[in-house]
């Protein structure tokens, strides 16, 4: 009798079993797809596919004839485009003669040139680009807001070292200067420190609103300490970061198209979305969340490179109250949540404000990395978090560690410099530096845009106060051209052209002015070369489909 129970209980365990087996299942396969649901819909959104798609997409070029009219123009507008390319080319032969000698020459053994040199146009027309309208990328000497190249000329920057360049050329010498003499007696002494060390801390721990921080010799050091930190704490295995953010080069912050192995610990979720709080509300192995507050000017859009520019359907647009609203609502779910909230000011730190975009936006996150803009350039990051969450030991657990230590972290040059910086911030004038930045800028952007309207040109400007993006309103597959007609104008851009411009804080209205009148001439020369004729019948949906189509013919066998 005794052993019958155990049988005839056994169709009630196992229906209670299997309740309880579909229950997880479900609960499992509800949480994959509100998971699915955060995820951008573009293939940016989905890293795995995009790199299977970029893996598969077949290398053509266009030959001169195709190459002026791709679009379909007629003839007429076809040969005035060639015409204008001609002349181009023989201005940057003569003009960027020695400068561009020399970049051919050090490209031959230096890969960073092969690559932003291949990488500066969509690939169809690289090749003949590349044969006509190299200015070169060596200078000379910089100056107040320009620079000089090896044949002498004289150009405004609009690269700003790629966001670096904040105080401008000559303050930052002066800077590198009075460091260097700061630490002369000490020297390149690694492993311990000089006492401007001590002084850097302080000051970035007030500028911040955290606790303690640690050094890095870049930003994409510091940004991987940050999440091994977040990890090591929260004993969780995932991170988050938002769709078409830039984090560095790190693997884990990288996934997708440019990382040759996937990124299985991180999401990519869609930023300014609700389906994402509530993936962050309930989860229960995400670590930390990513934050580049660059992504309010194009939410789930990557950098915008002119080397992507194959329509005119680039789009940016800052608007910061929705955008703090969303930083602030992101703040509450993660600190209900236990996840690190991480804000990556490598690019923008001291840029939108002294307190940084914590303050901003109105947020306070738990951990903040900053990059190269605190030493002129020289090679640092800093990771800035509170106590709790930058203990790289546990008291308990004497072998349970959570290492990082670089061996040229807190070289007594560039804390030197970093801490000439850091005083200038405190002085008088580096606190005006941010009064009425916005309204400055904003009205700079604006009357950029207006000149644009009025001399009748399919260019628009937005900005997130001194960082620019060149948007197009005219469907185009030649846009990417106006990066060489800008340079012709004495305008110096970095190799992603016109997707950011990015301006130094000692800009005045005089030069400011002069950059508007040469941006404006320069877009009425490529608009008189026919460059942006457009067919009413053709928009950018057509012209993607256009180049799909070509991709078929390449994968075929059969040139473009």
């Amino acid at each position: 009798m005794e052993a019958a129970l155990p049988i005839a209980a056994t169709p009630i365990l196992l229906t209670a079993a299997g309740a309880l087996a579909l229950a997880l299942g479900a609960t499992r396969g509800h949480a994959r797809l509100r998971l699915s649901r955060a995820k951008h819909k573009s293939l940016a959104g989905h890293v795995r596919m995009s790199l299977r798609l970029a893996r598969i997409v077949p290398a053509w070029g266009y030959a001169e004839q195709r190459f002026f009219r791709a679009d379909g123009a007629p003839e007429e507008i076809a040969l005035k485009r060639q015409a204008g390319f001609a002349a181009l080319s023989a201005l940057y032969k003569a003009r960027f003669a020695r400068t561009a000698a020399l970049t051919k020459e050090a490209a031959q053994g230096l890969s960073d040139l092969q690559f932003t040199g291949a990488y500066r146009v969509p690939f169809q027309f690289s090749r003949i680009v590349r044969e006509n309208l190299t200015a070169g990328s060596f200078l000379e000497s910089s100056d107040g807001v320009t620079i000089t190249d090896l044949d002498g000329n004289r150009l405004y920057d609009l690269a700003g070292s790629y966001g670096v360049n904040l105080l401008g050329f000559d303050a930052y010498k002066r800077m590198i200067a009075q460091g260097a003499e700061q630490v002369a007696d000490l020297g390149p002494v690694l492993g311990a420190f000089h006492p401007v060390v001590a002084d850097n801390v302080k000051r970035l721990a007030a500028i911040s609103g955290l606790d303690e921080l640690s050094f890095h010799m870049s930003g994409t050091e510091a940004v991987m300490q940050a999440v091994r930190l977040a990890r090591y704490h929260t004993k969780r295995t995932h991170a988050v970061r938002f769709c078409g953010a830039y984090h560095g080069w790190w693997g884990d912050v990288q996934p997708g198209v440019g990382n040759p192995t996937p990124a299985d610990y991180t999401y990519t979720l869609a930023d300014m979305s609700e389906d994402t709080l509530k993936v962050l509300a309930t989860r229960r192995n995400i670590a930390c969340v990513l934050v580049n507050p660059l992504q309010g000017l194009h939410p789930n859009k990557g950098a915008p490179g002119d080397n992507t520019l194959v329509d005119s359907s680039r789009n940016a647009h800052f608007d910061k109250e929705a955008y703090g609203a969303w930083l602030r609502r992101l703040a509450d779910v993660c600190r209900k949540a236990g996840i690190v909230l991480i804000f990556d000011e490598v690019f923008v730190g001291f840029r939108l404000a002294r307190g940084g975009a914590a303050e901003y936006f109105g947020v306070k996150p738990d951990m903040i990395t900053y990059g190269k803009t605190l030493g002129g350039g020289l090679p640092v990051g800093v990771l800035c978090g509170h106590h709790d969450l930058m203990k790289r030991y546990r008291d308990d657990k004497p072998v349970d560690i959570c290492f990082a230590r670089g061996t040229f972290n807190s070289h007594p040059y560039v804390m030197g410099a970093m801490n000439a910086f850091l005083r200038f911030l405190d002085t008088d004038e580096g606190r005006g530096l941010y009064d009425g930045l916005d309204d400055r800028w904003n009205a700079r952007a604006a009357l950029m845009n207006a000149k644009l309207a009025e001399a009748g040109l399919p260019v628009e400007v937005s900005n997130i106060s001194t960082i620019w993006t060149v948007r197009y309103a005219r469907p185009s597959r030649y846009n990417w051209m106006l990066q060489y007609y800008l340079r012709a104008e004495g305008l110096a851009l970095s190799w992603v052209g016109t997707g950011r411009l990015i301006f130094s804080l000692n800009y005045t209205d005089a030069d400011f002015a002069e950059v508007v009148d040469r941006f404006v001439r320069a877009a009425r020369r490529m608009e008189a070369d026919g460059w942006w004729w457009s067919d009413p019948a053709v928009t950018d949906r057509t012209i993607r489909r256009g180049i799909l189509k070509e991709m078929v013919a390449a994968w075929r066998g059969k040139a473009a």
